[in-house]
């Protein structure tokens, strides 16, 4: 029987290996090059414009949560997150993360469990918070601009990040209307191991505060809901 679940094992590994190497031959793009300089940095300086940066600016507070799982309230002029899931709540202190504080059931927990909650909610919040604001990322230290030609005839606008966040290295390939509202961008990042994957970036809404953004994505038969999108 033992030997039998084995051989059924290396089948489904089996499987799964083809799959992939399938999945990788029929999908996985390159990652593209283009032309630094004034002209990408003009193509993104568009899209800021078109999403009303300038408010994003003036933004006090944003909320929003993430696939329902993970709930947000960021205080941009103190840099303090609350961040909240299941039953915890950690107060992510943006500037001194060891100075923020965490609870599970509104009661307070020890150290050492404190930490690995901030490192949880520092971890949610890097990820969440680039599918609410990755457009107005593209001039962050680090950030590397290139203007891409594309097939079509159209341009795009890849940005690669050299260090910051979860995992510095990671490139993405801005699709952006002719009204300079991104469309989609493609993702070339060390957690999706096919290159080129496209996320749309949809369902604007002008928060109070006057910046536009997104409420949902739709990463391949994945949906990405960001909730009840609020700035003021």
């Amino acid at each position: 029987m033992l030997k039998k679940l084995f051989k059924l094992l290396g089948i489904l590994i089996l499987l799964a290996i083809i799959s992939y190497g399938v999945l990788y031959y029929l999908y996985n793009e390159p990652l593209p090059t283009g032309e630094s300089g004034p002209e990408a940095d003009a193509l993104a300086y568009r899209m800021f414009d078109a999403l009303n940066y300038k408010n994003y600016n003036n933004t006090k507070v944003l909320e929003w949560s993430f696939r329902g799982d993970h709930h947000y309230i960021w205080n941009r002029e103190k840099e303090i997150v609350t961040v909240s899931w299941d039953d915890i709540v950690v107060q992510l202190d943006l500037i001194t993360p060891s100075s923020s504080t965490a609870a599970i059931n509104n009661v307070p927990v020890a150290y050492e469990k404190t930490q690995d909650l901030i490192e949880k909610a520092q971890s949610y919040f890097n990820n969440d918070s680039f599918w609410l604001v990755a457009p107005f990322k593209a001039f962050d230290r680090g950030a590397e601009r290139y203007l891409v030609d594309m097939k079509d005839g159209s341009e795009a606008l890849l940005v690669t990040y050299t260090q910051g966040g979860d995992t510095p290295g990671d490139s993405y390939m801005w699709i952006i209307e002719p009204s300079g509202r991104p469309k989609s961008f493609k993702l070339w990042t060390k957690i999706i191991p096919i290159g080129g994957v496209e996320a749309t970036w949809e369902e604007w809404v002008k928060t109070e505060s006057g910046v536009f953004l997104p409420t949902q994505h739709k990463l391949g038969p994945l949906s990405i809901s960001m909730g009840e999108v609020s700035g003021r």
